[in-house]
């Protein structure tokens, strides 16, 4: 029924025993110093709490300290070394009981009104008493946190023993009911989560939709939060060794990023670099104050009150012009050069705007990332639906909210006249869809949809969600959409089959380390944080006296009784391998792959050169680990690579 395992208690409670042993040792040093002052009237009542208080907290510290070292043993997969722990928690649940009971009578105490003692020694022990509530609270708190209503339904849909016990018609009607209340229980957090946006009917079926997704994925395993990171921990370091291992010739010639192709790359990069900025631009002011966080205010106050584009040619809120004003410093363009722009935003609606460039003699449709919960939503109404459109080569399975996403904008575009406007103005002009993130899903998409009235049109999808569109629909992309993907970008790798993938090495790589928890972690931090020698952090059985342990993780019947039935399912090779019920979407278009050349795993590193090469969509079927799985995504990263791949092919080509 909780969100914690027995091995989660060691690192936690340390903290509570420091803050514990800190509190004893301020109360012990108030009464010493108080101690011939308490003769004052009701000065006994407050010599009692405080040497009653000691005696507690003493009695909680040593409580507290068996269960760090209980919490200690074994591994994450072999609790059996720890199965003495529950009757230490419920010790320390019973001490919970005075702990309340004499917090509610050291408040009464320090309220009554006949006590008159000095006002330092009164003040002490409010202040003692008021620690001892927040204490309280917090842990109140903490138990709410971490109570998970799912526990034991869980448990029940993890194994199969109760199925052979009932008729195949109750155990299925048993099965279902546990399946929807989980989904229901996603729900109502993902309402709270986004309690704060307007709620219509189409939220309503975003959170229907996400709730079974998110129930679907975790269904199957009862890992705690601090089992998946000291997985993704162990699954860093056991690609870091990989990666320092030599490879031979030939393996190097199979697994590389790619091959290195500069026919029509140098081009690429120069029209990439520059319509990224475009991309970032539809960020708004969010995106130029993050990148220019001591001046961006001052410009933007100062410019963002003249010229505009009439209110017609704009749909949404943009208090006092500053996403305007971000866009016009960003893009370097005029404002009669902006043609239309969007700061509507809605699920499956997310803003965008259409302008002039007359340096590349092109009409950009730019889209914006995902930058608020309603585009949170879109990202993780994640199911598949066809793509029908007339005379394309073939259908395909499509992401369901950015498809949404892209048939919204391309109304707006044709219906409206947008581009119709546009082609007036600069009829001579291509057509150019660009975005980043969830806006690249959208203008791919979007690209597809409009491919067929536009046929010269290209599109730029930066760091592109990597679960977008079924093998036929990627293939025919090819022609016309160019993805920009930099370093471990995580997203890019995003997608269930890439996520299912995940999950089964996380229960492998967790199960299989002969480790305790708080070793992986403290070890795991040092590691991200100060760097070294990945050998150094073993993560597999390497060395493993195999007689000197039990067998709890390798014999299954032993899982059965010591081990949750997460790990009981490593023993199933065929549940581990099976099909995927989610159909394996790609990346948009031909693929360029920037990577650091001298790659620094460190967040901080100076003078980074990046290289750029033609790269394949299997590369992005598993999801890397490393610190920069994030940053990599960025637009500022994103848009610094390709500035610096430019300008140096281009000094490479005027050579």
């Amino acid at each position: 029924r909780w969100s914690l395992g027995s091995a989660c208690f060691s690192l936690p409670t340390v903290t509570f025993i420091i803050l514990f042993s800190c509190r004893w040792i301020g109360i012990l040093a108030l009464y010493t110093v108080h101690k011939g002052r308490f003769n004052c009237p009701g000065g006994g009542l407050l010599h009692s709490y405080l040497l009653v208080l000691l005696i507690l907290l003493a009695s909680i510290i040593c409580a507290l300290s068996a269960l760090v070292y209980i919490s200690m043993q074994g591994t994450i997969s072999n609790p059996g070394p720890r199965k003495s722990l529950p009757k230490l928690l419920y010790t320390r649940l019973l001490l919970f009981l005075p702990e309340f009971i004499w917090a509610v009578v050291g408040a009464v105490w320090v309220s009554d009104s006949s006590v008159h003692c000095e006002k330092t020694v009164i003040n002490a022990i409010i202040g003692t008493v008021i620690a001892s509530w927040v204490i309280i609270i917090f842990t109140i708190v903490g138990v709410v946190i971490v109570f998970d209503p799912l526990g034991g339904k869980k448990t029940f849909y993890l194994t199969d023993s109760i199925n052979r016990n009932l008729e195949s018609s109750q155990s299925g009607q048993l099965l279902y009911n546990v399946k929807n209340t989980a989904t229901r229980v996603w729900e109502k957090r993902i309402r709270l989560l986004c309690c704060c946006i307007v709620q219509d009917d189409d939220h309503r079926v975003a959170f229907t939709s996400i709730a079974e997704l998110f129930r679907t994925y975790f269904s199957d395993t009862d890992l705690v939060p601090s089992d998946i990171a000291a997985g993704l921990i162990l699954l860093h370091q056991e690609q870091d060794k990989m990666e320092s291992c030599p490879k031979e010739p030939e393996e190097v010639l199979c697994h590389s990023p790619s091959t290195l192709v500069t026919d029509d790359l140098d081009v690429e990069l120069e029209n990439a670099a520059h319509y990224m900025l475009f991309a970032a631009a539809a960020y708004g002011w969010p995106y130029y104050i993050y990148t220019n966080p001591f001046t961006a205010l001052c410009k933007l106050s100062g410019d963002c009150c003249g010229n505009r584009p009439t209110d017609s040619d704009i749909t949404g809120s943009d208090r006092h012009n500053f996403h305007f004003g971000s866009i016009l410093k960003i893009t370097g363009l005029q404002y009669r050069d902006f043609i239309h722009i969007s700061f509507h935003n809605k699920i499956y609606e997310i803003p965008f705007f259409v302008a002039l460039d007359h340096k590349k003699e092109a009409i950009v449709v730019a889209v914006r990332g995902t930058l608020s919960f309603e585009d949170i939503l879109t990202d993780l109404s994640a199911d598949c639906e066809d793509l029908t459109l007339e005379d394309i080569l073939e259908n395909g399975f499509v992401h369901k909210g950015i498809t949404q996403a892209a048939n919204y904008i391309y109304r707006k575009l044709i219906n409206d006249g947008i581009l119709n406007q546009a082609f007036t103005i600069a009829p001579e002009y291509k057509l150019v869809i660009v975005g980043h993130s969830l806006g690249g899903g959208t203008a791919s998409i979007l690209a597809i949809m409009l491919r067929n009235s536009f046929p010269t049109l290209r599109c730029y999808a930066f760091s592109p969600p990597g679960g977008l569109l079924s093998k036929s629909l990627a293939d025919y992309t090819k022609h016309f959409i160019v993805s920009i993907i930099v370093g471990k970008d995580l997203v890019a790798r995003l997608s269930m089959p890439n996520m299912e993938d995940l999950k089964r090495r996380i229960v492998r790589i967790v199960a299989n380390c002969n480790r305790p928890k708080y070793q992986i972690l403290l070890r795991g931090c040092w590691y991200e944080v100060f760097g070294g020698d990945p050998d150094n952090f073993p993560t597999e059985l390497d060395g493993r006296n195999q007689d000197a342990l039990t067998q709890p993780l390798l014999a299954e019947e032993s899982l059965m009784v010591h081990r949750s039935p997460s790990y009981s399912a490593l023993e199933d090779e065929s549940h581990l391998n099976s099909p995927p019920q989610y159909p394996h979407l790609y990346l948009p278009g031909k693929i360029i792959h920037i990577v650091e050349e001298s790659s620094s795993r460190r967040l901080c590193s100076s003078d980074i050169k990046y290289t750029a090469r033609w790269s394949h969509e299997t590369v992005f079927s598993s999801i890397l680990i490393s610190p920069k799985m994030v940053t990599d995504h960025m637009p500022d990263v994103v848009l610094k690579a390709l500035n610096s791949l430019a300008q140096e092919h281009g000094a490479c080509i005027s050579c």
